[in-house]
């Protein structure tokens, strides 16, 4: 696992944490520049109705004059030369002198003008205390809260990545039960995840010993169903080296040992699928056009009482390092369906460019039943009493096993072609 729950949510926190400080420090920010020039904007404005309300009341009422606040009256018609320098080129508002370090408001009436000073460094001390102090204070609290969180949440899914971990590292084909046994589970992993883990401990019992019955199976098969038709075979080619057989008779004995060659190939290929997927089927170099001739010659016996040709073009040799007898199943069963399906015409197959072509002049499928041609039991015609439905998956699985492709192209009334890509 290259991401573990516990990184992910690290960052999660992290990315959290961030955004929050963005947000803090934003509004931090906003905060120190609404004291700065807001609340000592409005200070000044306070004080400078103060100051005319108290000079309507007394004429001689001083210019403010305090600890952070210092005040200069310039009388209507008076000049601006008792003004310090910094003050005397400005207009009526608020003004931030930042080479000087002040803030000033000029406020006029028609008895004046009044020029209150604040000092810029009192304004920063009261954004400091009241903006970043508060929130230096939140972001402590933030990143508290998120630590604390974080640790809280780690004891929680760390047992759940304890346990995806062990279970990303077993061998499907051999998964290791004992890990997960109750007495060797850590202490941590408790609760869900240790109903879990007890979940997974049983799953992996029965997965071995499916996978140790599977493998039992597919030994087995192989033994006993190949020793029946070894003692067919024989007694079949012991019968027709009789020369006082009939016709008749070499016809039958001839069929029962393509039947029981047949049954080898079925086996073979059967056992082919039940073997694991890293088990390199058994290869051996042959001849497409020879499998696909024997094929032909069986399936010519469908066509006995048909008013169908059966085309073979094969130009060439065609040598493939394939298994062969799944080749044969793979033929069999697409020669078997088009000359099932269809009543007038012909069946042409044709071999070449790495491809077997088999093209019928039968019934054809609907776009429906196409796209569910792969479903196991599903048959395009119902009222066909032969087979299961059974054919198409089993090639389809035997081609995906060997690497190779099949491709379907039909029309409802106009027949079907089948094209099986095996290079």
């Amino acid at each position: 696992m290259p991401y573990g729950l516990p990184r992910k949510l690290k960052r999660a926190f992290i990315v959290q944490a961030l955004l929050a400080s963005l947000a803090v420090l934003v509004g931090g920010y906003l905060v120190a520049l609404v004291i700065k020039h807001g609340l000592v904007k409005e200070v000044l404005r306070e004080e400078a109705e103060h100051y005319w309300r108290a000079r309507a009341e007394n004429p001689h009422t001083p210019a403010p004059d305090t600890l952070n606040l210092q005040g200069y009256l310039q009388p209507a018609g008076a000049t601006t030369a008792p003004l310090p320098a910094p003050l005397r080129p400005l207009a009526p508002g608020f003004h931030e002198l930042k080479d000087a370090g002040l803030l000033v408001l000029v406020d006029e009436r028609p008895a004046g003008r009044l020029y209150l000073v604040f000092q810029r460094a009192q304004a920063q001390r009261a954004a400091f205390w009241f903006g970043v102090v508060p929130v230096l204070l939140v972001l402590l609290g933030i990143y508290g809260a998120s630590w604390i969180t974080y640790r809280a949440s780690w004891r929680l899914v760390s047992p759940v990545d304890w346990l995806a971990r062990r279970v990303a590292q077993w061998d499907p084909r051999h998964p290791d039960v004992h890990e997960l046994s109750p007495e060797r589970l850590p202490a941590d992993v408790q609760g869900e995840s240790r109903q879990l883990a007890l979940a997974l401990h049983a799953m992996a019992g029965k997965v071995s010993e499916h996978v140790a019955r599977e493998r039992n199976f597919t030994r087995d098969a192989s033994h006993e169903l190949r020793t029946p038709l070894t003692v067919i075979r024989m007694a079949s080619d012991m019968g027709l080296a009789d020369p006082a057989l009939t016709p008749r008779q070499q016809r039958s004995l001839q069929r029962i040992q393509r039947a029981g060659r047949d049954m080898e190939a079925v086996i073979d290929a059967f056992l082919l699928l039940a073997r694991e997927v890293d088990v390199e089927p058994q290869s051996e170099l042959f001849d497409v056009g020879d499998v696909v001739r024997y094929e032909a010659a069986n399936a010519a016996e469908l066509l006995q009482d048909k008013p169908v040709r059966l085309l073979v073009s094969i130009e060439g040799s065609h040598p493939l390092v394939a298994p062969p007898r799944v080749m044969h199943v793979v033929v069999a069963n697409l020669l078997r369906n088009a000359c099932q399906f269809t009543d007038v015409g012909q069946v042409e197959v044709q071999v070449g460019g790495g491809r077997v072509v088999i093209k019928d002049t039968g019934i054809g499928m609907s776009a429906e039943a196409l796209s569910r041609i792969y479903e196991p039991f599903f048959r395009a015609d119902r009222n066909q009493d032969q087979g299961v439905g059974l054919g198409l998956p089993i090639v389809r699985r035997l081609c995906e096993r060997c690497g190779w492709r099949i491709e379907l192209e039909s029309s409802e009334g106009q027949g079907t072609t089948a094209t099986l890509v095996y290079n």
